[in-house]
């Protein structure tokens, strides 16, 4: 079955530590992204941190359940390897990177490869991503810059 890979970047008015530090604060994820209906952390590293974490998403077409063991490399990146759930695959990488210029900027990219085990026509690919990608770069981005991601765009 086909993969389908995406890549989308913002720029954040935010150093890179503390959008990896938003990121990786697995446990208050759902309040702030409004595509993350549930989170549950299922094991956790030798640093505490979420490693095996059980997500419940809004994906617009419907809502999706996927688990995913989680590996941080601060404050650059968190990687994500798919163990289970809707698809047949879904890892990627989040990328913490100081943006040009002003050292208090990061430009943030996500980075995802998704199996969903059948063919998905071009513009039901493009709604997925942008339910999934756009609201989660979007979020973030409402987050750590101190604006009410719950609130619509």
């Amino acid at each position: 079955m086909p993969s389908y890979g995406d890549c989308r970047s913002i720029e954040v008015d935010a150093p890179p530590d503390v959008c990896f530090e938003v990121l990786s604060d697995v446990e208050r994820m759902a309040d702030w992204q409004r595509a993350v209906c549930d989170v549950e952390i299922l094991e956790r590293d030798a640093d505490g941190r979420a490693a095996v974490v059980e997500y419940l998403v809004d994906a617009r077409v419907r809502k999706v359940r996927y688990r995913l063991r989680q590996f941080y490399d601060p404050p650059a990146l968190v990687r994500s390897e798919y163990l289970g759930g809707d698809f047949r695959d879904f890892s990627g990488e989040w990328r913490f990177l100081p943006a040009a210029g002003d050292g208090g900027r990061t430009r943030v990219e996500l980075d995802l490869d998704i199996d969903v085990g059948r063919f998905v026509p071009g513009p039901l690919r493009a709604l997925i991503a942008e339910a999934v990608m756009g609201r989660a770069l979007s979020d973030l981005k409402r987050h750590v810059e101190g604006r009410d991601p719950r609130r619509a765009p």
